[in-house]
């Protein structure tokens, strides 16, 4: 037991190691939380519940075949059922009864219940399509939003770094004489935000981390690393479409659009197998049964009767009464239980029938069914619509949004340029003593907003044009 204990820890030491130590690519967690996310795993289980419904509704259209079996005693007067006579004391019955229907027409209601199915089917796998295309969405943002407060902590980390060198220095004019200590103190000040503003960063970074490891139902964040890809620089699509244009490739590839019209087509199925209750049904059947009674009884033994004398038993009514005799057999007979085989050969009934059904009157059932299929055609074309035209507004929005964060992108740019040469300028007059820190604080503060800024129009874009390439059929990544 302490070997297998040993080797288990091993494996599982060897399993969580080859986690830590891997660097996982957006690509790598996408494929993961489609393999082992439980709500993927649930939701593939729909599509095998509707094969099921699918497989049944094929195997209907063959013959059913039901047995009967019984085994009792009864006590009292009765009829029984086999001899149909009176019997009184403890009776032991058997009964054994096979049956067979097959229907041969009902409207074809069987055939388009098989063709609903089938359709319904397709629906759930392009529903299924539809939460893993979500799922992918999800980790996709959780994934970019790690890279933005990672490159926002790096900036935060070289800003403090720069606050950090310029304390020194001016720890050091202070202890000259040539700075009051004031400055110094605003300095401080400013380098404690700059602290603050890293430990703020650095929380929300683990968070983003907490957030994608949920995401993958991973047991930690420990030891897991995603791989940054050169996102330096941001460019504009070289052959850049509408949003009409991606609407109309989207229409012809998004699962929810085709689950949705599958949808339609399966409720016009309904409407048929509505219909088809109104059209008479025929089929055959059939039936073989037989049984055994303990009080079915077959004479055994008794005396001849040319050796019983007869026995007066009456007159006759007539002008001369004549004597009626009669042969007491009964008297001197001997009965048995009939046997087990002879009584289920002897039993022994079959029949076949030809059903034929016709609808007339049930009601108003049929006609209110019918009905309610057709407000079902106009419920799914509704949804549908609104399916076409949720999706045009993500698409318009998701365009709008990338071309606004382009626009800001470049905006940010030339504002990182500006500032960073407006600090560069604050930075050498600081230091000759020709602006104080409450300037320079301003100038650095100005530098690190701008930063920022850019950083966020710049992953608002990357995130906006990916979800553009998504819903034109492209993969998920960030390699371009």
């Amino acid at each position: 037991m302490k070997k297998i204990f040993l080797a288990i820890s091993v494996l599982i030491s060897g399993i969580m190691a080859s986690h830590a130590q891997k660097v996982w690519t957006l690509e790598d967690c996408i494929e993961y939380a489609l393999t082992n996310n439980i709500d993927v795993k649930q939701q593939m289980l729909s599509i095998k519940n509707g094969e099921e419904t699918l497989l049944q509704s094929k195997l209907v259209l063959l013959p059913d075949l039901n047995g009967y079996a019984s085994h009792g005693y009864n006590w009292g007067q009765t009829i029984d059922q086999y001899t149909n006579e009176f019997a009184t004391a403890r009776v032991r019955s058997n009964n054994f009864y096979l049956s067979s229907q097959f229907t041969i027409f009902n409207g074809l209601q069987q055939m388009n219940q098989i063709r609903k199915n089938e359709m319904d089917l397709m629906a759930t796998k392009y529903s299924v399509d539809k939460f893993m295309d979500d799922v992918s969405m999800n980790i996709a943002a959780a994934y970019l939003q790690i890279l933005y407060y990672g490159e926002l902590k790096r900036v935060a980390e070289a800003q403090l770094d720069i606050t950090q060198q310029q304390v020194d220095r001016t720890q050091k004019m202070v202890e000259a004489g040539t700075l009051a200590r004031g400055d110094l103190l605003l300095i401080e000040a400013q380098l404690a935000t700059e602290e603050l503003n890293l430990i703020n960063v650095q929380n929300n970074l683990d968070i983003s981390y907490l957030t994608l490891v949920q995401l993958l139902d991973l047991p930690s964040t420990e030891g897991f690393t995603i791989e940054e890809p050169d996102l330096s620089t941001v460019k504009a699509p070289e052959a850049p479409l509408g949003a009409d244009a991606i609407y109309e490739i989207a229409l012809n590839s998004r699962p929810d659009i085709k689950s949705a019209e599958i949808s339609v087509q399966s409720s016009e199925k309904s409407l048929s197998m509505a219909r088809g209750a109104l059209s008479p049904a025929f089929g055959f059947s059939g039936s073989w049964g037989t049984g055994y009674s303990g009080a079915a009884k077959d004479y055994s033994k008794g005396i001849d009767p040319v050796d019983i004398p007869p026995y007066l038993i009456g007159y006759t009514a007539s002008p001369e009464p004549l004597e009626v005799y009669s042969l007491p057999y009964t008297d001197y007979m001997d009965y048995e239980t009939k046997l087990f085989g002879d009584q289920i050969s002897d039993n022994m009934n079959k029949s076949i029938m030809v059903n034929l059904y016709i609808p007339i009157f049930n009601g108003w059932m049929v006609r209110s069914n019918i009905a309610k299929a057709k407000i079902g055609i106009s419920n799914a074309n509704y949804t549908l619509e609104r399916t076409k035209l949720q999706l045009r507004k993500v698409i318009q929005q998701a365009y709008a949004d990338a071309v606004a964060a382009l626009k800001t992108h470049t905006a940010a740019e030339k504002k990182v340029e500006a500032t960073s040469e407006s600090f560069k300028y604050a930075d050498q007059k600081f230091n000759v003593g020709l602006i104080n820190s409450v300037d320079y604080n301003e100038a650095k503060k100005e530098l690190t907003k701008a930063q920022a800024e850019l950083i966020q129009a710049k992953y608002d874009y990357i995130f906006r044009i990916t979800t553009l390439d998504f819903y034109m059929g492209n993969p998920l990544t960030l390699k371009r």
